[in-house]
């Protein structure tokens, strides 16, 4: 048998480009391209300020690191017209707390009305060492900053940044790429009874497992000018900021390292949005090896953030590599919001009658002691009063947004999101890498999964939960299919 050779004749680089440009929808004869603008700005307060994250009040009367906000705004324009655009917006918060973004989108509307509101993100990094934003939830002194005054001020902050960024934007090019940092540990243990405890000891005879699966991917999203200078990254890592958790100290944790430590490879000026992964049920604190990993540290010469920042530093550097020499000036791009509806999780007789017995414990302490429990009470209170309105109220609406640039995609949720959701939402992606980005445009309870639920323990109890597994599978569902959809052939 004779093989007749078939000539395929190579595609010349004016039909390769044509081909490109379909496969992003536009006409061989349009003109995309991509505009970007960026800018940061310190929130820290005037000391002194009472601290979020723990049940009792701090006041931080010094600053270890500021706390920061840096911003990305993204501009897709065809023929000169605006096509699409998003606004990423990266905070050292604890939560964006419910009302914050709408306050934030009021600022803007008067100083930049230019911007679509709706495509603002906006997240925090889940530092537990930066100002409270939520009056009445501790007792701080009235010669200290209240959390209203915060609010006002964080906006000014947050409005002039962005609108600083859109100003200054410009043609530039994105690109992508994955590395790997082991910084999350699952905090939840398990043990030999089946029950569950958020930073439980493991040098216990009765130590099974830890609870769930820990993500040490670490997405990063790049964006370049004209002339392909890097100005801004955006970082993704499935664990919150809250190594020094504890302190009474302003610190915007181990991002601030983060920072550093990129800025003294690709430049002062460079951008960096935080993005905190699905990391409901992880921590950066160690659960396993502390004496080893502590010899190495000290060995090395390095704070434990230190460290952290070094991990991450070097994951970047790996998605670096390969994504320098990958960029894309004129990537499609889609950006996607809805509000989504989540079954509430329901209190039940049980929890209610618990949840009395606790809050009337915490006042005994108070009376015996003089301890300051009123953290904690109006804690729990919130459970009895979920009870009392759970049938008028039987969904939570949340702002979910879902962004496609070139081959990634982004989406975002308002929770503690166990790493477990997020894990799904990745394997059913169809993009190249999807982003997954927690404790965005509001609220901050945990959403647990079904095995933690059933474990129990802070971070998965009721108190911890507005909303249950079937709302995180409901979530992971949805979610997934705004992000396939962008991927649908048209």
């Amino acid at each position: 048998m004779h093989l007749i050779p078939i000539m395929i004749p190579i595609p010349t680089f004016k039909t390769l480009l044509i081909l490109s440009i379909f496969a992003t929808g536009l006409s061989p004869h349009a003109s995309a391209e991509l505009l970007i603008g960026q800018a940061t700005t310190d929130i820290t307060p005037p000391l002194p300020v009472a601290l979020s994250g723990q049940m009792h009040t701090r006041i931080a009367k010094e600053i270890e690191t500021p706390v920061t906000a840096s911003v990305v705004v993204l501009e897709k324009t065809v023929e000169g017209k605006k096509s699409e655009q998003t606004i990423f917006i990266s905070c050292d918060l604890v939560a964006i707390r419910k009302g914050i973004l709408e306050g934030l989108r009021a600022k803007l509307k008067q100083v930049e009305p230019q911007i679509d509101l709706d495509k603002i993100v906006i997240n925090a990094t889940h530092t537990h060492t930066a100002p409270v934003m939520n009056e009445g939830t501790y007792n701080i002194p009235a010669d200290i900053m209240q959390p209203t005054a915060y609010r006002e001020f964080l906006y000014d902050k947050l409005a002039q940044m962005t609108a600083q960024a859109w100003k200054s934007r410009k043609p530039g090019g994105v690109s992508w790429g994955l590395g790997h940092a082991v910084v999350a540990h699952n905090r939840r243990i398990v043990y030999m009874d089946g029950k569950a405890k958020m930073y439980g000891k493991t040098a216990l005879p009765s130590f099974k497992k830890l609870e769930g699966a820990e993500d040490h991917g670490v997405e990063v999203l790049f964006f370049f000018d004209q002339n392909k200078k890097l100005t801004a990254a955006a970082v993704n890592v499935a664990c919150p900021g809250q190594e020094v958790e504890g302190r009474s100290a302003v610190n915007a944790d181990y991002w601030h390292e983060v920072r550093e430590q990129l800025r003294a490879i690709h430049g002062k000026d460079l951008i960096v949005l935080s993005w905190v992964g699905a990391a409901g049920d992880q921590s950066p604190h160690l659960m396993l090896r502390k004496a080893a990993e502590g010899r190495m540290i000290i060995a090395a010469q390095r704070t434990r953030l230190q460290e952290i920042g070094r991990r991450i530093t070097r994951a970047v550097d790996d998605a670096w590599q390969v994504a320098k020499n990958d960029i894309h000036f004129d990537a499609p791009m889609q950006h996607s919001v809805r509000q989504l509806k989540l079954p509430v999780r329901k209190v039940t007789q049980q929890e209610v009658a618990q949840t009395k017995a606790v809050i009337a414990n915490l006042k005994e302490q108070a009376k015996k002691n003089g301890s300051d429990t009123s953290r904690k009470q109006r804690w729990n209170q919130k459970t009895i009063d979920r009870f009392a309105k759970q049938d008028d109220e039987p969904y939570l609406a949340i702002e979910v947004h879902v962004i496609k640039i070139g081959d990634i995609s982004i989406a975002t949720n308002p929770f503690e999101l166990f790493t477990e959701f997020g894990l799904r939402m990745k394997a059913r992606s169809k993009a190249l890498q999807t982003f997954v980005i927690q404790l965005s445009q509001s609220y901050g309870a945990y959403l647990a999964t079904d095995d933690a639920t059933r474990g129990g323990s802070y971070s998965a109890i009721i108190n911890s939960c507005l909303v249950g597994p079937e709302g995180g599978d409901l979530l992971t569902d949805e979610t997934v299919k705004d992000i396939n959809a962008m991927w649908e052939k048209k």
